[in-house]
Parts: C-alpha cells; structure tokens; sequence
C-alpha cells in the first residue's frame, strides 16, 4: 500500500494557500525527497494542479485539532468499538474466487481498468468491521447509470492519479438511485479510513451530506447491502461504523451521520436487520 493510501481525506482545495500547506496536510514535511517529488508531479501537470490533491475524497473536519465527539446512539450500550480497537475472535476470509454479492453491479460496467499498482495493495486478512463514507463532492450526481459510471470514474482517477493510490479507495458505491457498485475487490485492503484499512470493508455514497441529504432510494440501498454484508461477514452492529467514528473528519457528513445512528438502533432498518 502506497503512503498515500495511509494519508487521511482532506478539506476542500479553497483554502489551500501554498504547495507546503498542502503537502503538510498530507503528511508530507517540505523539503524532504518526497515533498520534491511531489511538487514536481505538480510541476509537471501529473496532478492536475494543487486543488487535485484534495478531490474524490472523505473531507476532514475543518477545525483544527481537537478529537471528534464521541457519535450519539439511540440506545445505551449500542455504540461503537473503541476507534483502533484490538479485535479477537473469528474472522470471515473472502476466498481467492469471491464473487460480489447478488444485486451489485460489476466493476467491469464502469471502468476497464485493473488495479493500477499492483504492488502496492495488500490483502484484506478477513472482514471484522465496515466504515460508512460519502465522496465529499458537491453539485448534483444524477440518477441515470451513465451519470453514476462517470462519478465513479472520477473518483477512481483522482485517487489513483492525484493520490497516487493502488485503486479506488472503496469496495463498494451506492449512487442517488440506490445501485450498489463494486469498486475496489474486497479481496483487498480499501483506502478509506487511514490506519484502519485492514478486515475493514469500506462503503460510500455517492454526495456530500453536510450540504444535501441522501435520497430516499441510497438510504434503502444503503440498509440492505450493510445489513447484508454484516450478516454474511459475522460483523456485529457495533462494528457498522462511519468514518468520523474512526478519525477525526467531517465523513460522511452531518445528515448521513445522524441517518446512521438512526438506522443502527434497535428499531432501525440496518439494526433490526441485523439482529
């Protein structure tokens, strides 16, 4: 896995004043090989220009320092796991031949490519948790396939060209009209939640819900592949996470966030499937 696939989602590009502002939000000190590297690619249009470094991503908190609060659940004792908690017990292993699940749309109805750096991917070891994200980008996505096929798209080129990723970060997208789409193979590692990539399925929707709120159809989707997915992994409702619950970052914003402590309770859709 690249540095860059361990690098955390960052804020939008309008507030970038400078190349080592940008590299140090990716953890990258100025002046060092690796800052010079990159500012070439930059130099060299490899990226897009500075604002590429911050698109198709899981944004982080726009305030500086501070731990995020911890997420407020409809029950007590019905909240998450510690954020890097040590997990014992069984682990379900995608097998070498995984097929995707019934209903979700192949990765080879939206793009032709392959893993674009092969060594630099590791594999998952199991699934333990899943992690709940949006993409972060504002504007209208559409609910045709075809305006679904060229969102993905987008997102995987910037992660792969301007993050310099292995692949798309997620194993699987829903867009606006509830299609589920298979992203990077669960086989894999994701890129989605830094540090805790590993047993960790990683889940997006399409939109940024700090600024819209998820269709009625994605929130559907969203239950049932979820429920789904922990029933056939053995991954306890309180390992359905979302991003914020890990790392401190805005993901998936505020009303998807309150969507899903809503939708994890015991009378929620994703909860009471679960259980």
């Amino acid at each position: 896995m690249s540095q860059y696939e361990q690098t955390a989602m960052n804020d939008g590009a309008g507030d970038v004043r400078g190349i080592d502002d940008v590299l140090r939000r990716l953890g990258v000190e100025p002046g060092s090989e690796e800052a010079r590297r990159l500012t070439r690619r930059v130099a060299l249009g490899a990226l897009g220009g500075l604002t590429a470094l911050l698109l198709a991503g899981c944004n982080k908190s726009g305030v500086a320092g501070g731990a995020m609060p911890n997420p407020v659940w409809p029950h007590p004792g019905e909240g998450p796991a510690p954020a890097r908690p040590v997990i014992t017990g069984p682990v379900t292993r995608p097998s070498e031949g995984i097929s995707i699940p019934s209903g979700v749309i192949p990765r080879s109805q939206w793009t032709r490519s392959g893993v674009a750096r092969p060594n630099e991917i590791n594999p998952m070891n199991g699934v333990r948790r899943i992690t709940v994200h949006h993409d972060g980008i504002s504007g209208s996505v559409g609910t045709s396939e075809a305006a679904a096929r060229s969102r993905l798209e987008s997102v995987r080129q910037s992660h792969v060209g301007s993050r310099g990723w292995a692949d798309i970060g997620y194993h699987y997208v829903i867009d606006p009209a509830g299609r589920v789409w298979e992203g990077r193979s669960v086989r894999f590692q994701g890129a989605h939640v830094k540090d805790n990539n590993e047993n960790n399925v990683g889940v997006m929707v399409m939109g940024n819900f700090d600024e819209q709120r998820p269709t009625p159809q994605a929130m559907a989707a969203l239950d049932r592949f979820v429920a789904g997915s922990a029933r056939q992994y053995g991954v306890p409702v309180n390992r359905i996470l979302t991003h914020q619950e890990i790392n401190p970052t805005a993901c998936p914003g505020r009303n998807l966030q309150a969507y899903m402590v809503k939708t994890r309770g015991r009378s929620g859709a994703m909860g009471s499937a679960i259980a």
